[in-house]
């Protein structure tokens, strides 16, 4: 099951990133990103009365669900849709490959859970891979502001990204199921986007067009009912640090679709930041057991 939840996690968001950009344009990023928690609340809240499991959450669990729905469902997406405007699809999911390290940095500041050795040397290798992985593209144009705005959108998101995984796994430890937990967080973080739009005068369109339509059916229910579930279910079987292991393959599959989609150029150095962000992932989170037998046999 284990092996399943993690395919399912690295194959739907490996693709999501390049869907995101499918809906920039006629739509603000606000009202599509709250178009697709609604659809997904929508679907996730008929499936807990259909098969009747529990569908209110206990009163203990409001104030995480709040924090997780702003952090997870509602600042997470602003910042990477905004960031896709700036940085390619691919760019964006090497810098949130990094999740599993601001994961650990978000459970010692707030859960006071140590940090070994080895997660900050691979921190340093992730860093250094993304500044060659961004270098290429920057060469001559560090006054470019939109280019770094969107590599600390991203950085930004993925924080938010990160406290959502403690949050969700803080109320799996409370008993409740991601089905329930991500019923009512992404509805609380759609209809934050929904009145925040509303308040500053965004349009509520739909664009007709395929493209679009496909887009927000597939981030909705593939996407986010699938995906978000298949990684939370993961994040309560082993644990936040080692179920955002997965990150580190969303690069692959996300900047192999941005090669042929949005003509990513590669170069030697952004092979290199990439095989650098990957390397300090695998790295940081290497299990005691295999990073043991490496000491004997080397």
């Amino acid at each position: 099951m284990n092996i399943l939840l993690y395919l399912l996690t690295v194959l739907i968001w490996g693709t999501t990133w390049i869907a995101i950009t499918f809906q920039l344009g006629v739509v603000p990023a606000p009202v599509s990103i709250a178009y697709r928690f609604w659809i997904a609340a929508a679907l996730l809240l008929a499936a807990l009365l259909v098969t009747r499991q529990r569908w209110w959450p206990p009163r203990q669990a409001w104030r995480y669900l709040f924090a997780q729905g702003i952090a997870l469902f509602c600042l997470n997406f602003l910042c990477f849709y905004y960031a896709a405007l700036y940085i390619t699809s691919g760019q964006e999911a090497v810098v949130f490959s990094t999740a599993p390290l601001w994961i650990a940095l978000a459970g010692r500041l707030f859960l006071g859970r140590p940090i070994r050795g080895q997660v900050m040397v691979g921190a340093l290798f992730g860093l250094a891979g993304i500044v060659l992985l961004f270098a290429p593209q920057m060469s001559g144009h560090w006054n470019d502001s939109g280019v770094l705005l969107g590599l600390a959108l991203s950085l930004g998101g993925t924080w938010c990204f990160a406290c959502g995984n403690l949050l969700s796994s803080r109320m799996q430890s409370l008993g409740l199921t991601p089905w329930l937990t991500n019923t009512w967080a992404m509805l609380i973080g759609a209809t934050t986007l929904g009145v925040a739009a509303l308040a500053l005068g965004m349009p509520f369109a739909l664009d007709p067009s395929p493209r679009y339509l496909w887009a927000l059916l597939y981030l909705a229910i593939p996407g986010s009912v699938i995906g978000f579930t298949a990684y939370l279910l993961l994040v309560g079987r082993i644990g936040p640090d080692r179920a955002a292991y997965s990150t580190v393959l969303f690069p692959i599959v996300a900047l192999t679709i941005s090669t042929i989609y949005e003509g990513y150029q590669w170069t030697p150095a952004a092979l290199c930041g990439l095989a650098l962000v990957l390397a300090g992932n695998v790295l940081a989170f290497l299990p005691p057991t295999l990073r043991a037998r490496l000491k004997a046999a080397f």
